[in-house]
């Protein structure tokens, strides 16, 4: 939801803006006039041209700003997974915006074929000292706008590229945007700039270009960046192909801290960049390293081509880099609500890290924690290695965290009705499958008074 508001006012910002100078102009005309020509035909292509264009570049703007991983918007947007999610989705709706821009700029031919060229407005003036850039200008901003929609329809297509390979095209995305920054400038009419609207674009082109520039310098995250090493590894359960693997790292004293229930973006390999993953313990509950360095556990479920060959490749005492921590999956909420947190396979790793700040071992906590009851959703129960462990936590845990088991091959499957049975507005913490976490959304949609806080790390 704040998504969409987010995008709905950033959009609707732009059209304001722009509506204030369309308004200035001389109207609409009839789509035909009586000489035959076409003038109303021309000028609303004008008028098309002109505020998709805005739409795309305001939207991309938006886009590079989100790249940055301020960690100041997680607060608004509910953690930086949310950010990328809206960075995610300003990238798309930049494409949508470039393709109807295109639209327009193409409906020229097809005006001039069926009324001809009478009632066409002039060529509106530019910014004096980039008039010699309106031609490049274009052929510039035409190759971009491919490249744009081939880069975004891999993003969306991600089973087409393998994620190194798209982390390397999807740097290129800076360059387009400086690209179609220039194109904007160079193009967009003299009589904006003097407008509210020209203060509004030229703002965004100026952020987006500096955010462009800082993101090709390699800047973005560095200053939340810590070196650390691998202390241990080990492979949980009975080793086979799809058994998670349990990562310790020791961090330098400069790392922060970080509170339970956040993430961070984990460098294992330079060539093949940042991951994020959860940190799956608690404050503290690891103690210290042999230097005293703080301790933390990733674990790490081999799904996709990189993951499946860590559990070979790392070894103790390794470099590894981490950025961070970010997120906000406290799993609290509001007092009057109850709280219910649902897990699906390695979406339990926040919630161990919940569970361990829940130990009578623990630090206390300053606003005290709400009593939970908990659905841990997993292919077999009496295979899962995590189990054990997630049983022990819960039954010592302070307040109580009641725990419930759907193993798939008991024919056991959490339906979203299934919470039903639990009265009161509900505050539902989920991380797990897509899914499982589409169907409690449209649940939530529903007459009951629930919240869901979704955990999602889909950032491409």
């Amino acid at each position: 939801m704040r998504i969409k508001a987010v995008l709905g006012t950033w959009l609707l910002a732009i059209t304001l803006a722009w509506l204030a100078v369309a308004a200035a102009g001389p109207g609409l005309q009839p789509l035909i006039d009586a000489q035959g020509a076409a003038t109303g035909w021309w000028q609303l292509r004008r008028h098309a041209l002109y505020l998709t264009g805005l739409w795309s570049i305001g939207l991309m703007a938006l886009a590079m700003l989100l790249a940055l991983r301020l960690p100041w918007l997680e607060r608004p947007l509910g953690g930086m997974d949310q950010v990328y999610r809206l960075h995610k989705w300003a990238g798309v709706g930049a494409a949508l915006a470039a393709v109807a821009h295109w639209g327009a700029k193409e409906s020229g031919g097809w005006i001039g074929a069926l009324w001809g060229r009478a009632g066409r407005p002039a060529r509106d003036a530019v910014l004096p000292w980039l008039t010699d850039l309106r031609g490049p200008a274009k052929d510039l901003g035409e190759w971009a706008f491919y490249l744009l929609l081939a880069l975004v329809a891999v993003t969306l297509l991600t089973r087409l590229l393998a994620y190194r390979p798209w982390r390397l095209l999807h740097r290129a995305m800076p360059l387009l945007f400086l690209a179609l920054a220039l194109h904007t400038a160079a193009l967009m009419p003299l009589a904006f700039w003097a407008q509210p609207l020209g203060l509004l674009m030229g703002m965004l082109l100026a952020l987006g270009s500096l955010a462009a520039l800082w993101s090709l310098a390699g800047r973005v995250g560095r200053a939340r960046s810590h070196a650390g090493r691998i202390h241990a590894v080990r492979v949980l359960s009975d080793g086979g192909p799809l058994a998670p693997i349990e990562v310790i790292c020791a961090l330098p004293a400069s790392w922060p801290g970080h509170r339970a229930g956040q993430f961070a973006f984990v460098r294992f390999d330079r060539a093949e960049g940042q991951h994020p993953f959860t940190i799956a313990s608690a404050p503290g509950s690891l103690g210290t390293g042999e230097a005293g360095e703080p301790l933390l556990r990733l674990v790490i479920k081999p799904l996709g081509d990189y993951t499946r060959t860590l559990g070979r490749r790392l070894r103790a005492g390794q470099r590894v880099d981490i950025e961070g921590p970010y997120g906000r999956f406290d799993g609290r909420g509001r007092r009057q609500r109850r709280q219910v947190w649902v897990a699906g396979g390695v979406g339990i790793t926040p919630f161990l890290a919940l569970l361990e700040a829940r130990q009578p071992t623990a630090a206390p906590a300053h606003d005290g924690p709400q009593p939970a009851h908990m659905h841990y959703c997993t292919r077999d129960a009496a295979a899962d290695p995590l189990l054990p462990r997630l049983r022990e936590l819960c039954a010592q845990a302070l307040p109580p965290v009641t725990l419930t088991v759907h193993s798939e091959a008991q024919g056991q499957r959490l339906r979203p009705q299934d919470l039903e049975a639990i009265p009161g507005p509900l505050d539902i913490w989920f991380c797990g499958p897509q899914g499982l976490g589409d169907a409690l959304r449209a649940h939530a949609a529903g007459p009951r008074p629930w919240r869901l806080h979704r955990e999602s790390f889909a950032m491409r």
